[in-house]
């Protein structure tokens, strides 16, 4: 019998719908009504629909940022969605959007990491390279995406972006005229931006 292994990243869960999210101790789960669960060395989950290449991908990138996370970012999958992900990103530190904390949603496909996910601000935004939903215009995330990028490179590159967006190809028009015409004007209505941060839900 084939039992398919991920390592455990998640928060406790249960046994239900032929798959066993959590254990503590380690178990291997063989997806029929009436499984036996069978003691791992490890720690260890066992999701049958996790076993596509997209989901195991996704796996090793959440692994990858609580045991490394770059400065500055966060993220994780949704309870009991693999593909959908929650993220948050700091302000960098001396620049307008210090202090910051801006929300995010990143819709995976099973085609990642192949093709990029979409990804969007939840928090309200104003910056060049952003649209009034929250989508965001960056090349990595269009015509310069590459299967190396994982979940931390996609929220760094987001990142950077607020500190260095490219007006000549703008997402938001008006952001990008006061940029280039005003900036002391653009990083007063940044900062009018970081402090609605602390208080969206």
């Amino acid at each position: 019998m084939i039992y398919h292994l991920i390592k455990l990243l998640i928060i406790s869960r249960s046994v239900c719908g032929g798959y066993l999210e959590h254990s503590s101790a380690g178990f291997a789960y063989n997806g029929r009504g009436g499984g036996k669960l069978a003691p791992l060395t490890l720690d260890y989950v066992i999701v049958a629909r996790m076993s596509t290449p997209a989901r195991k991908r996704l796996m090793r990138d959440f692994k990858r940022l609580q045991q490394d996370p770059p400065a500055g970012i966060s993220g994780a999958p949704q309870d009991n969605n693999i593909m959908l992900w929650n993220a948050v990103i700091f302000g960098p530190d001396d620049t307008p959007w210090d202090g910051g904390t801006f929300k995010l949603a990143l819709q995976f496909s099973e085609d990642y990491p192949n093709k990029p996910p979409t990804v969007r601000f939840v928090s309200r935004m104003f910056h060049p390279n952003i649209y009034a939903d929250g989508s965001i215009c960056l090349d990595i995330l269009q015509n310069q995406w590459s299967p190396i990028y994982d979940v931390a490179a996609i929220l760094t590159s987001i990142q950077s972006l607020l500190c260095d967006p490219n007006p000549n190809s703008p997402a938001n028009s008006e952001a990008a005229r006061i940029f280039s015409e005003n900036i002391r004007e653009y990083n007063r209505k940044v900062r009018e931006i970081v402090e609605q941060s602390w208080t969206a839900d």
